[in-house]
Formats: structure tokens, sequence, C-alpha cells
């Protein structure tokens, strides 16, 4: 029997040795892998392991993207050369509901109030229309309806907005601690219904009566013949009609 050659060998072994080798690797996750190319890396070159951590100081979330973008009232200015982050944060401003707003009173001794809409869980379940306004509070009775002029800073500029919340009698207090606030109620709202429909029963009445002069004008008019004209030189019907048609005109 002859031997196999020195060289021979160690490239069947090479062979077997890198099949093996990649079945290994085949075998982990692409997790795993870098784990072992980074421990390989540093086994082979030197280093640490902190050299290949990556910075975390700049990533951002969605929330954080919503909060550097966002917008308490969009204008048409503001919808102007939009960017993905615009987009998000319109697309997040959309969803609210701007009826009522829900407020913070906790600095209300130094005048500084935070107001933001609702979402859709608090509008099922009330909070700021049936509840209290106030973040802090849950109470359902006594319940006034307020308009205030919200001026707040957003992107460097100053702007006001007119706001509507519902709050208890403790919370609208603490609202009107420094000046009163202007108080939407029911009585202005019926006495403007009343007005509306008085105004439009009288616009009905006015069209009754000219309706009326106008019935009597026709059936006046029906009537009338010319005078210089003596019936009896019409001896025919048809004639007599056609008359009576020329007079109106």
């Amino acid at each position: 029997t002859k031997v196999a050659h020195k060289n021979v060998a160690a490239h069947e072994w090479d062979r077997e040795e890198a099949r093996n080798r990649r079945q290994h690797l085949i075998s982990m996750n692409a997790f795993e892998r870098h784990k072992k190319f980074v421990s390989d890396y540093i086994l082979y070159y030197g280093g640490k392991i902190e050299d290949f951590r990556r910075s975390m100081s700049k990533d951002k979330t969605d929330l954080d993207v919503v909060r550097e973008n966002h917008r308490f009232l969009w204008r048409e200015e503001d919808e102007e050369d939009m960017t993905w982050e615009k987009e998000l944060a319109k697309k997040y401003y959309d969803k609210l509901f701007k009826e009522y707003c829900i407020a913070d009173l906790s600095r209300y001794k130094e005048n500084k109030f935070g107001f933001r809409w609702r979402v859709e869980n608090e509008v099922i379940s009330g909070k700021g229309q049936f509840h209290c306004g106030n973040k802090r509070c849950e109470n359902k009775e006594g319940l006034k309806s307020w308009e205030v002029n919200f001026a707040y800073v957003e992107q460097g500029e100053k702007r006001n907005a007119l706001v509507k919340l519902r709050l208890c009698p403790e919370c609208s207090f603490k609202l009107n601690y420094h000046h009163k606030r202007k108080e939407v109620t029911v009585k202005k709202r019926q006495q403007s219904k009343e007005n509306l429909d008085k105004s439009v029963s009288k616009k009905s009445r006015k069209q009754k009566r000219k309706d009326k002069r106008k019935h009597k004008k026709r059936r006046k008019g029906k009537h009338v013949f010319n005078a210089n004209q003596d019936p009896k030189h019409f001896q025919d019907v048809e004639l007599l009609e056609k008359h009576f048609i020329v007079c109106l005109c």
C-alpha cells in the first residue's frame, strides 16, 4: 500500500475543517455570528468590546419625533416643505378631537396653564366633557363651560388660540384665580335660538302678507276689462275672452 503525500493529506484536512466551520456558522443566527466575529477580531487583533458598541445618544423613537414637530394648531404655512417628521406629527394631530381641551392647572397661582386636545379613549369615557377637564380631577357635578384665550410659544413663535373646556366649581376657581374668563352658558344658547326663531317667524309673516296682496291683485285683474269697449259689441264669446286677455296684458 502506498502512503498519501503529506501535502495531499493536509489539503484534505483543511477541506474537512472548512466544511465543519461553515456548518457551524450556518447553524447560528445573525446576532450570534456577529458576536463570534467581534470576539475573534478582539482575540487576534486586540481591542475592547466597548469600541464596537454603537452610540445611542442620537437615536429617536416615533414619540420623540412627534414631540419635536408637534403643533397645537396646524396652519397652512406649517404644512409647507413637509418632511417625514412633520408628516408623522400631522398624522398624529389629525387623530385628535378638538372640541374640548384637557387642562393642567397645577401652576394656576403663577397664571400658567397647559392645554392639549383629547384622544379617542378620553372622548369615549367622557373626560373633558361629562367629567371635569382638569387632568387630575374626575368630578362630574356642577360642570361649567369656559372659553380661554390660550397664549403659548411654539417653535420660537408666540401664538394664540381660543379653546373651550369644561371644569367643576373647584377647578373653575383655579382657572379664574387671577382674572375671570368668559363663561359659555346655556341661557345664551337658548336666547340665540329664540331670537333666530323670532326672526324666522317675522319673515314668514311678512311673506304671507305679500302673498295675500298678490292674490288680491290677481283676483281683481281677472274681473276687469276695458271700459272704453262695450261688451255688447262682442257678440262672439271667443272674441270676448280674447278681449279680457288683452286688457290684462
